[in-house]
């Protein structure tokens, strides 16, 4: 495979689907990168968008499910799966959150299966969905992209929301003052008013970027390592299309190797954005810094 050529397929595949405003005014789908980065600020990415809300349905339809056919007597897979899933889930937020909020089992169980099923379309073979959307679309050369955890914007969305919450929270418990207090009167203090006074710029400065940094944490962390499993796949997808046998088989093996650690990968970044959210949430819940 020619190098022009490989790198344009991984191009192709790093490229969303993205609706904006075109150059000419009117609003389209991209049909070059260079389109897409001209839209600018106020474009969508509908396989984004398009994955989270399906495997948003998917999960509410399975849980669901089990709920309806919920028996005391012998239990079928289904029910024994979910049960083990809302136990797990409890069982974390009985050990890491420490107030009483009813909200906060079911959004770390919302937060672990989206993402969980969100990431596991990765395991999907690259060619796969993509060439499925074009024939369905008739567009050969359609940018499609199948998991929506490597595009920072679904990683950015999920963290700005958990960051919603926790100042929700935080002023919904400790007042407007306390939440203000937090950003302004620690980790430095005196007993001295001018004293304090002086120190509140620097106590604002370290306590506001530990705050943001919540957010930006947990998108970054997600969206990275998610991108980097991405575009292995990618990388390994090309070894096929090399030619060469060796190669071929080669990148078969790979495939399958990258494909089982990437089950742990999948679901410990689930694991790791729920923890990391039940932890931001219990320190808003809190009285004192």
């Amino acid at each position: 495979m020619a190098a022009e050529t490989a790198s344009g397929y991984i191009q192709h595949h790093l490229q969303n689907l993205t609706f904006g405003r075109l150059p000419n005014g009117d609003w389209g789908f991209a049909h070059t990168a260079e389109q897409a980065k001209e839209m600018g600020f106020w474009a969508f990415h509908v396989d984004t968008l398009g994955w989270s809300v399906l495997l948003g349905v998917v999960f509410l339809f399975i849980f669901r499910l089990a709920a309806k056919k919920a028996t005391s007597g012998q239990p079928g897979g289904l029910q024994n799966f979910v049960e083990v899933m809302v136990e797990f889930v409890d069982t974390s937020v009985k050990d890491t959150f420490h107030g009483r909020n009813p909200l906060i089992a079911p959004l770390a169980l919302t937060v672990f299966v989206w993402i969980f099923l969100l990431n596991l379309i990765d395991l999907v073979p690259v060619d796969y969905l993509p060439m499925l959307a074009a024939k369905i679309t008739g567009d050969e050369h359609l940018f499609f992209r199948a998991v929506a955890t490597p595009d920072p914007n679904a990683t950015l969305g999920l963290s700005i929301s958990v960051f919603a919450l926790i100042v929700f929270y935080s002023i919904k418990v400790k007042g407007i003052g306390g939440f203000l207090g937090e950003l302004t009167l620690h980790p430095f203090s005196s007993k001295n008013i001018v004293v304090q006074i002086l120190l509140i710029p620097v106590n604002f400065l370290l306590e506001f970027v530990t705050l943001i940094a919540k957010p930006v944490s947990l998108a970054l962390r997600l969206f990275g390592n998610m991108y980097a499993g991405e575009l292995i796949f990618i990388l390994i997808a090309v070894m096929f299309g090399s030619g060469m046998f060796l190669l071929s088989a080669l990148g078969v093996a790979l495939n399958w190797a990258w494909a089982v650690f990437h089950i742990l990968i999948i679901t410990l970044q689930a694991f790791i954005f729920m923890m990391l959210t039940i932890v931001y949430l219990s320190m808003a819940h809190e009285d004192n810094h």
